[in-house]
């Protein structure tokens, strides 16, 4: 039996993406920083050499989350410039220019020590605790999209909010290159969805997988469901955070170690 194997699985797995990172992150474009210094191999950022539409995007779905044990460190600074994290997000909203980032990024940490994919959408902004959900509506066009922070930025002057290629596509600014937008948090029940899996083991077989899947059937009131990539895969749910969470602990252990937390794209 091989336990919470994590090859080959795409989605975010919760809690492994804050390990192995350094304390410190520079933001994407704090370019004048001397630790930034030939980080990048393009001087100047474009998006993928093959255009996405926006029907080739994938949304996000807005999920309960602790911070990240990096990026937010108060304050910070940068080009001399002190910013301070906001201790609560709730009720923040603010109005104003968004930009956007690609490839010259992608593949780079984020200031939270995940890995930057200018396919998917996410955002950076300079004080807002990480991550935070927020709402972004294209104030020229009226198209809104749910957006994951993550990252730190952007520092020209003028602009709120960095969205990842695939957001500002999604969004329908990416030729212009910045758009008026409304950046809103997102809390309360927009944020307490069933998000997560609980993966309590991976196995190389097939029938050793269903066997546990059966005998989880008749412990928990949750779906459990078989997920096969190079390995089967046990995994309950999906259920909100608090139930992911009391899930998880139930089944922490001798026998299973600790269940991963496994969250939607």
């Amino acid at each position: 039996m091989q336990l919470n194997s994590l090859n080959g699985w795409p989605w975010l797995l919760v809690g492994l993406i804050l390990a192995g990172c350094s304390s410190q992150y520079v933001s994407h474009d704090a370019l004048t920083e001397t630790s930034n210094a030939g980080r990048y191999s393009l001087k100047q950022d474009k998006g993928p050499d093959q255009p996405l539409a926006a029907s080739d995007i994938n949304t996000t779905t807005p999920r309960k989350e602790p911070l990240s044990k990096h990026g937010n460190k108060s304050p910070y600074t940068v080009n001399g410039k002190k910013y301070h994290i906001m201790s609560s997000a709730l009720g923040f909203k603010e109005e104003g220019l968004a930009s956007w980032y690609g490839q010259k990024f992608h593949g780079h940490s984020t200031s939270n020590g995940e890995t930057f994919d200018m396919y998917k959408i996410s955002a950076a902004h300079k004080t807002l605790p990480l991550p935070t959900w927020v709402r972004v509506t294209n104030l020229d066009n009226g198209k809104s999209i749910d957006v994951r922070v993550n990252d730190r930025g952007p520092f020209h002057g003028g602009r709120i909010i960095d969205l990842s290629y695939a957001g500002a596509v999604k969004l329908g600014y990416v030729d212009k290159g910045t758009a008026r937008v409304r950046v809103e948090v997102l809390e309360g029940d927009s944020l307490d969805q069933s998000a997560y899996f609980v993966q309590v083991g991976a196995f190389s077989s097939k029938d050793s997988a269903q066997n546990l899947q059966k005998r989880l059937k008749n412990e928990v009131d949750y779906k459990v469901g078989v997920y096969k990539d190079n390995f089967y895969r046990v995994r309950i749910g999906p259920v909100k955070y608090d139930q992911a969470i009391a899930i998880q602990q139930q089944y922490t252990g001798d026998e299973f170690g600790k269940p991963l937390l496994v969250a939607k794209p």
